[in-house]
């Protein structure tokens, strides 16, 4: 992938991936159960859009529908300097990243509970971040409230997704679709990024 991590990095992924196995097979966290394969689609799956990451002046993110952390924290481990929010509505899962957190010390993610749709921040968020959550329009619907004025949506998606793209809010404007290297998946990702239109 051409990204640069540090050894210490390397082995808080690692252990994350530990985790995720451990505690699948009593959860139910994934339907993936080989480890090999929860490498290249839930861990390099999640760091395909860390150039974005990298590259955004963006503090605070809120990665919705977040599963089992993904990507949450994947970046949360790379991005020490960035606020991650995980939120997920499956109190089993919110469990497990409560225990995440707390064995891998993340001192920059916070672990919500609850329908997107019922959570109030303090504040808002820079990008609300998805993997596989909902179609574009029902992210935006249900999501939107999160937002700062000037933030974004960062949908990681499977195959372009230019039915759903039709029905995007006219308040809305994409601002870059940008295709995912994943090593060892054949299967096409991209990113697409979202914004309020300007008026």
């Amino acid at each position: 992938m051409n990204y640069p991590l540090e050894s210490s990095k390397i082995s808080l992924l690692l252990d994350y991936l530990e985790l995720l196995i451990k505690w699948n097979s009593a959860y139910n966290l994934s339907a993936i159960r080989d480890p090999e394969q929860m490498l290249y689609k839930h861990l390099l799956d999640s760091l395909s859009v860390a150039p974005f990451v990298e590259g955004s002046l963006a503090k605070h993110f809120i990665d919705v529908g977040t599963g089992a952390g993904l990507p949450g924290i994947p970046l949360a481990i790379c991005y020490e300097d960035k606020q991650f929010t995980l939120l997920d509505s499956a109190g089993k899962k919110t469990r497990f990243l409560q225990q995440v957190v707390h064995t891998l010390g993340l001192k920059n993610v916070k672990v919500v509970n609850t329908r997107v749709e019922s959570y109030v921040p303090e504040q808002g968020y820079d990008v609300v971040i998805s993997r596989a959550f909902a179609s574009l329009t029902d992210m935006i619907q249900w999501c939107k409230h999160l937002l700062t004025p000037d933030g974004q949506f960062w949908a990681m998606k499977g195959v372009f997704p230019q039915d759903e793209l039709s029905d995007v809010e006219k308040h809305y404007m994409v601002e870059s679709c940008s295709k995912l290297q994943v090593p060892g998946d054949v299967g096409e990702r991209c990113l697409l990024i979202i914004k309020p239109k300007v008026c």
